[in-house]
Order: C-alpha cells, then structure tokens, then sequence
C-alpha cells in the first residue's frame, strides 16, 4: 500500500497511521534525505530479523542503524557524549550523516549483537522524523537497496519500489522522488571523529 506524504507538509492523520502500522509490528518504506529506506520499530525484533533477512545483513558484521527524533531522543540509547562530539552532532543535524555511537542498555540486543557501539540518524525529514516522535520509538535505518543491486532507478521512485517490496513492505510512503546517495558515516567511538564512509553529507567542524 502507497500512502502520500507531503514533504514539507506531513498530514498529521497519515503520520499517524504509519506510526500504527510500526506500533503493530509492520514494515514500512520511508523517504530521508538520502536514499529511501526500509525500516520498523526497533523495539519489535520479529520484524527487525526479517528485514534483516531480506537484506542478508549479518548483525555481527554490520553496524546497525536507527532514526531518532532529536538530539534529546538520541541521549536515551547511547552513552553520554562529550562536549565536542555533542556540538559536532548538534551542528550537522538533522542532516544526511549517520553517527557511530557507544550504545546503552537501552538499545535491544540485536542491535549490538558483538559489538558496543550503534548508528545513529536523524535525517533532514520531516516525515519520518514525525512518525518516530509519534511513534516514540527509533525506527531501524537500511536502505531500500541490496547489496549488489545494479538496479539504482528503482530505488529513488515510491512506485517501483512498492513493485518490488510490496511484499515485504506493509506501507511505502510517498514522500517523492529520493536520492541515490547514502549518508556520510562518522564514528565517533575513538575519542574523537573519523569519517569512514563519504557519502552524501560534508561534515561541519
């Protein structure tokens, strides 16, 4: 099922079906601002494993991701930060960059599988930023796209990707036409910053 968003505008009473539809356990395709991601309530692990299945992503070598609302939503799941990386973060967000953070007790175990630490965004979106706040929980961050995917057109048009994940996907928002860029991954576990994957976001100092 299709639903359109307004961008700029997001209908309170769409954004909060959405919110339902994750409330209950459901998958959901969402416009960023990057590319168009596939995501559920990070709290429901059924329905994280299976979307981890779909995108064969092993959890014990891949640092999973997830959408906060804001800065003050973030403090719930990682450890305290410190001042500089607080202001870094601060500045450059919302924006198209996905900060490697020590998580907290409060981020599910799958989550961290082996490792200590989480991807963390929020995204210069007013959509899925609105479904989180609804929602209240994070939502899990991977893009709609595989691995080895030659396919880019699909992976920017709600339509053909609602061909594709139908499926999968218990509503694909439409939010238009997103991008075939990823975010900029800084991790910020080492005491201090270091970019490890450039993509769509010019970090500012």
């Amino acid at each position: 099922m299709i639903i359109r968003i307004h961008p700029d505008n997001p209908d309170e009473r769409n954004i909060n079906k959405v919110a339902d539809c994750l409330q209950k356990g459901g998958i959901v395709v969402y416009p960023t601002d990057t590319v168009y991601g596939i995501g559920c309530d990070i709290t429901n692990q059924q329905a994280v494993e299976k979307i981890l299945r779909f995108k064969d992503i092993n959890v014990k070598k891949t640092n999973l991701s997830f959408i906060c609302h804001d800065m003050s939503h973030i403090s719930d799941y990682v450890k305290p930060l410190d001042n500089a990386i607080f202001k870094l973060m601060k500045k450059n967000l919302p924006g198209p960059f996905t900060f490697i953070l020590e998580a907290n007790n409060n981020v599910p175990k799958l989550f961290k599988a082996n490792k200590k630490t989480v991807g963390i965004r929020i995204p210069d979106n007013k959509i899925i930023r609105e479904i989180v706040k609804v929602l209240g929980n994070p939502v899990l961050s991977t893009s709609v796209k595989n691995d080895g995917d030659d396919d880019d057109e699909y992976i920017r048009d709600p339509e053909l990707i609602e061909e594709r994940l139908g499926k999968l996907a218990d509503i694909v928002i439409d939010g238009g036409y997103g991008g075939y860029e990823g975010s900029t991954v800084v991790d910020c576990t080492g005491g201090g910053y270091e970019i490890v994957r450039q993509g769509k976001g010019e970090l500012e100092e």
